[in-house]
């Protein structure tokens, strides 16, 4: 009976040091990611509030043609010569962002597309911005790299690894016998601030466990698929995008954006249009991204139609309900990060978790600097 004891209270030392170790040690980074993540829920929104030029003012103007808004790029951006991407929000009040992925200002650095964002009613330019030299794409590099590239990638990856040891750790250090259950999600009535200190660290960590995990686990993959995705195909083969190209033209004129978007939405007639990703070079096609019902993801969806710029011709079709169970599993990755999986419940529950990340390393450090007073007042009072 008493090395039964004497193993429990090991166990339970042992967990205790790498519990208070590693929220000492990553705590900061926790609550930087945190932090950052929680903004980043409501990534559109806030770039709208900060930037009020973002907002559309309607007028009775009819939107214009896809084409029309294709047109007023290339006249703003006329030296663009490869692809852009047209992100076509759900809502009718937002701007269409367009991308370029390969500005010559920004070719050094591994991820910085141009972002131009296009009023649909009027078809004016009214922002032109390098990504990472604004507010909320300079906090998505934070949160994604902490600002280091590839390494800050393969940094976050293994912060997201501890985290989970440390909620397995403090799991274990918190599971209360089940007649003790309710107190042990509750805050004891009248406490001293040393007990409140407690019961919000305590409580603040089981309540965001399961959100915090899963962002644990999501954040991994998102931040290493070069690693995660072949383990994924290992079980169940994944998708490989293909990479169509367009036959030549005798006249060399192409399909209007609209018309290659008209092609694309027979095939899918109830699908919703997000994305049109316009033809690189001669031999380069247009990809029409929709959303079919269902798809986790509503900016970021899978259903692809590639179509010959010249001929309208079909050149591939990527439907998500024909993919694998691992294309499935990818697919959800970052729907459930964001939250957006589940509209705005799951915002909000990512929203929160987000935010317990400094509250748990704020109480965490007041509890161990409490216990470490303690510990020196007690070892004072036996030298006298």
């Amino acid at each position: 009976m008493k090395q039964t004891a004497g193993k429990k209270q090991a166990a339970r030392r042992f967990w205790l040091a790498v519990h208070l170790y590693l929220g000492l040690w990553l705590g900061l980074l926790l609550s930087v990611a945190g932090l950052t993540g929680s903004l980043l829920v409501f990534y559109i929104e806030l770039d709208e509030w900060l930037n009020p030029e973002l907002a559309v003012n309607q007028s009775s103007l009819d939107r214009q043609s896809y084409e029309m808004i294709f047109q007023s790029l290339l006249g703003a951006e006329p030296h663009r010569q490869h692809a852009w991407r047209l992100e076509i929000p759900e809502h009718p009040q937002r701007m269409i962002t367009a991308r370029y992925y390969k500005p010559e200002e920004t070719e050094h650095q591994g991820f910085a597309p141009l972002l131009v964002s296009v009023d649909p009613y009027s078809g004016a330019v009214v922002a032109k911005r390098f990504w990472g030299q604004f507010a909320m794409t300079w906090l998505y590099d934070l949160h994604y790299t902490l600002l280091l590239d590839q390494g800050g990638k393969i940094a976050m990856a293994i912060v997201g690894l501890l985290l989970i040891v440390s909620l397995i750790s403090g799991v274990y250090l918190w599971w209360p016998p089940l007649h003790k259950l309710r107190s042990a999600l509750s805050f004891k009535k009248s406490a001293s601030p040393e007990r409140l200190n407690y019961d919000l660290h305590k409580t603040g960590g089981v309540y965001n466990l399961i959100v915090l995990a899963m962002l644990a686990v999501t954040g991994i993959a998102l931040e290493i698929p070069e690693y995660i995705n072949p383990a994924i195909g290992f079980f169940s083969p994944l998708h490989k995008p293909p990479k169509p190209e367009s036959s030549p033209a005798s006249n060399g004129k192409r399909i209007s954006l609209d018309q290659a978007v008209a092609i694309a939405q027979r095939q899918f007639p109830e699908a919703r249009l997000c994305w049109i990703e316009t033809p690189d070079g001669e031999k380069g096609s247009y990809r029409i991204n929709l959303r079919q019902a269902g798809e986790p993801s509503r900016r970021f969806p899978k259903t692809n139609v590639w179509i010959d710029q010249f001929s309208g011709h079909i050149l591939a079709i990527g439907d998500p309900k024909q993919h694998t169970t691992g294309d499935s599993i990818i697919a959800w990755l970052h729907p459930l990060h964001s939250g957006e999986a589940i509209l705005m419940p799951g915002r909000m529950l990512v929203f929160a978790a987000g935010l317990a990340c400094p509250l748990l390393f704020v109480t965490g450090v007041i509890r161990w600097r409490h216990k470490r007073r303690n510990k020196i007042s007690r070892r004072i009072a036996k030298k006298r």
